[in-house]
């Protein structure tokens, strides 16, 4: 099973854009990007093992090994400019992703980071430890699509291996020194995310020489449902390519 989700190739498209979900996401959660974004990006969902199409897929439970793998899976579409998007845990991980690239000679054109604390300061709170409903009411809390799925006795049941995980990979992910990014660098966060502050979300610009921007939208840690024409927008703004007419 391939690692991305490529709602419509485009032969044509001058970069690619690859995005990594959150915490207990699936590649479906950017499934309605591909109409929206900039005929000139072709857009790649990463799809991590263990959910929805990848159900019968080993978790992997190291952050630093998902990395690896999904660096090494992009190798073969690395033959155009590419950007990588990721939110929450997503954001960390494409960071780190972003890093083996840059180590390899293939540094991306942009990172955004969306809804995150950076990889230095990602303080201590624990979710992976709760029992089920107190995983469960930390998806509430926090919001998205899947929180209502876990409402569901038999969804839960498929569900919770893999956003238990999930949480534990990103509260166990410790930065190593190395690399330090050369590449733009844009976080964009929420103003009532309960995960991270504006402030917290500049820390970003520590991890890269390169260009740095922080946008602050409204909204709460999945504040990029409601928003989307504007992430979308400065993802277009960033990449300096032109928005659909």
């Amino acid at each position: 099973m391939t690692w991305f989700r490529c709602p419509e190739t485009r032969p044509w498209a001058s970069l690619r854009l690859f995005c990594l979900p959150h915490a207990g996401g699936s590649a479906v959660f950017y499934r309605t990007w591909a109409k929206e974004v900039s005929p000139a990006v072709e857009l790649h969902a990463v799809q991590y093992p263990g959910r929805a199409d990848r159900m019968a897929d080993a978790l992997v439970t190291d952050a630093h090994q998902l990395a690896r793998l999904i660096a090494g899976a992009m190798a073969p579409l690395m033959d155009r400019p590419a950007a990588i998007f990721g939110h929450s845990m997503g954001a960390v991980l494409a960071y780190e992703v972003a890093r083996l690239l840059q180590e390899r000679g293939s540094a991306p054109a942009h990172v955004f980071a969306s809804g995150a604390r950076p990889p230095h300061d990602r303080g201590d709170e624990r979710v992976a430890d709760q029992d089920d409903d107190g995983v469960v009411a930390e998806m509430i809390k926090l919001g998205g699509t899947d929180a209502e799925a876990l409402r569901d006795p038999e969804l839960r049941e498929l569900v919770l291996p893999y956003v238990r995980n999930d949480f534990a990979l990103i509260e166990n992910y410790a930065h190593r020194d190395g690399t330090r990014l050369a590449v733009p660098v844009t976080a964009i966060v929420g103003d009532c995310d309960p995960q991270v502050t504006p402030d917290q979300a500049r820390g970003w610009e520590q991890v890269t020489g390169g260009r740095f921007a922080l946008k602050v939208l409204p909204g709460g840690h999945f504040y990029l449902a409601e928003q989307r024409p504007a992430v979308i927008g400065e993802i277009h703004r960033a990449l300096e390519v032109p928005a659909l007419g």
